[in-house]
Formats: C-alpha cells, sequence, structure tokens
C-alpha cells in the first residue's frame, strides 16, 4: 500500500507543536501533503504533512452535524484559524478568524456563482481589518478582492492568484511511482509560494472542499 506521508511517525495526535513552514530557499514553494482524513475520528476531515513528513495541521470537526464551524489546528492542537459561515447573507460565504476568536474577522470567502466565468471558484475578499496579519496589504474597501481562486476542485486542479494575477497557491493531485501513478482525490498536494501563508492556503482548501467537495451536491 503506496505510504500517503514519508514519516509514520508524524502520525500520532500528541505530536510536537507545529515546525515553521518555511522553505530552504527564500524562492522555493513549500509543498504540503493534505490528505482529507482526520487522525482522530478516522473519518471527515484534514491531516497535512510536510515534506519531511512532519505533521503541520490538522481538521477533527469536521462531520456532518457541525458544518457552520471548522477549526484548522496546528499538530499539538492549537486552533489557527476558525472557518464559520456567515449568517444571513445570499449565496456561500464564510469568514475566516485568527485563532478561536469570533470579532474581527480576517478575511472572507465567498462562493463565485456567475455563469460567464465558469473557472472561477471563489474569491477572497478583504474584511477591512488589514494591517500586517490580514492575508494581503491593507485595502480601503472592505469589499474588496484580494485573491481569485481557479480550476477545479473535483479534479484537484486549483490556482489562487493575488490582484496582480500572480500564483500564490496551488491544488496539484499527488502522484508517486515511476509512472507517476495518481492518489486520487483523497490526498494531493498544497503549494504555497514563500510570500502566501500556508494556513491561509490551507483555510482555502477547507472552504473548497466545503463548496464543491465531499459536503457539497455541486461538484466542480
Amino acid at each position: 500500500m503506496t505510504k500517503i506521508h514519508p514519516s509514520s511517525a508524524s502520525a500520532s495526535i500528541t505530536a510536537a507543536p507545529t515546525p515553521s513552514l518555511v522553505s530552504e530557499s527564500p524562492n522555493e514553494a513549500v509543498v504540503l501533503t493534505v490528505w482529507t482524513k482526520s487522525l482522530l475520528f478516522n473519518c471527515n476531515g484534514f491531516t497535512v504533512y510536510d515534506s519531511k513528513g512532519n505533521l503541520v495541521y490538522r481538521v477533527d470537526n469536521y462531520i456532518a452535524g457541525n458544518k457552520g464551524e471548522i477549526v484548522l489546528m496546528d499538530a499539538a492542537g492549537k486552533s489557527i484559524l476558525t472557518i464559520r459561515r456567515k449568517r444571513l447573507s445570499l449565496g456561500d460565504n464564510w469568514m475566516v478568524y485568527d485563532g478561536d476568536m469570533k470579532v474581527n474577522p480576517r478575511f472572507s470567502v465567498k462562493k463565485h456563482v456567475k455563469i460567464l466565468n465558469t473557472r472561477c471558484l471563489a474569491r477572497v475578499m478583504s474584511s477591512g481589518r488589514g494591517g500586517s496579519e490580514s492575508p494581503s496589504p491593507k485595502s480601503s474597501s472592505p469589499s474588496s478582492t484580494l485573491y481569485e481562486i481557479e480550476g477545479s476542485y473535483a479534479q484537484r486542479c486549483c490556482v489562487v492568484y493575488d490582484h496582480k494575477r500572480q500564483r500564490v497557491a496551488e491544488i496539484r493531485r499527488k502522484e508517486v511511482g515511476i509512472g507517476g501513478v495518481s492518489l486520487g482525490g483523497d490526498v494531493f498536494r498544497l503549494v504555497v509560494e514563500p510570500h502566501f501563508d500556508t494556513s491561509v492556503a490551507m483555510a482555502l482548501v477547507i472552504l473548497l472542499d466545503q463548496m464543491f467537495g465531499r459536503s457539497s451536491s455541486f461538484k466542480r
């Protein structure tokens, strides 16, 4: 059976705190392996490893009865980002907060529904909070688009572009062996450029899965 991650020792739920997700070279992207399973419940969730097999992120509360709130944690179980569905809003809208905060969202993500642009899946919008912790430089408009996500999540082929159309993150199928055999949709790569926050990139993966993946009736 093909190994999903290089190091079996990293599979422990009581793993050490998340190591620094910085590439060895400032010009190299960080490559993560994403597994759509929770180690804690052995069911739907996310388990994320770095290139050395270290457990770096996990999602354990991704269950059918709790779709309104999803927590992205580090390997030790500390809340990194909390994702909450925006109430009383038209469309599929989500707010992303630092840690387990319930005020001052870091950014929001809105599902794209216009038929004319079929490549666009979702837009990452400014919360108006600005500051160095925001996923992009401060914006004067609280509804401005920071990033666009294009591609097909069902095919595990997506790219996140910034406002200059520069690639900041990408979802790719994970292939192994000489022949490049795909591991299917349950295991894939998340490639994050050096200047982009890996936790934000992983939050976008979670939201794409909500909008177009296992819990969605609309696959794209």
